[in-house]
């Protein structure tokens, strides 16, 4: 078993559900919508992502790449004098510094949202609910797991039914 999804009509009927949900004591649930719906993210307790701390550590590397690159070319392997500078003249660094710094970052937050979102996802269990499809189009539904430590399946479905969902469907594996 995986869950439970309920379909419902609207937004505001979907986000009541939640909330209707949530006081009942449910708390892993997921929300689908073709909309993105600000307060679900609230209602269901969604934290935020470590893809902020991939981008910050990736920026950082790559800034310390660009200039430790540009230290051992012009300070340790060759070495000039030009113009009387010293061999570490670092505000010369600082423009392949800025564009390694961008470019680590852009780097790690690609790689890194691919990795938190487990991709590449070719099946998921909620494709087998019946008229999911319309999930990218005009269908709005909640699924409550079953790893929820309240989850009882007769329990679910009566709770969404009451709630007011057009349909409610359990998932399986």
């Amino acid at each position: 078993m995986y869950g439970v999804m309920a379909e419902f009509d609207s937004v505001q009927a979907l986000v009541d559900a939640s909330t209707q949900a949530v006081a009942a004591g449910y708390t892993v649930m997921e929300a689908y919508s073709p909309i993105p719906v600000e307060e679900l993210n609230d209602i269901i307790h969604k934290k935020r992502t470590k893809l902020s701390r991939f981008v910050l550590v990736g920026g950082l590397s790559g800034m310390a790449a660009g200039f430790s690159l540009q230290y051992w070319a012009s300070v340790i392997e060759y070495p000039m004098n030009i113009g009387g500078r010293p061999f570490f003249s670092w505000p010369a660094f600082i423009p392949i510094t800025f564009e390694g710094m961008v470019l680590g970052a852009a780097y790690s937050a690609v790689f890194g949202l691919i990795a938190i979102c487990g991709l590449p996802l070719l099946y998921h269990p909620v494709f087998n609910t019946p008229g999911f499809e319309r999930a990218t189009l005009n269908g709005f539904f909640l699924c409550i797991e079953a790893k929820d430590p309240q989850y009882d399946a007769a329990k679910a479905t009566t709770l969404l039914k009451s709630i007011g969902a057009t349909a409610v469907n359990e998932i399986s594996e």
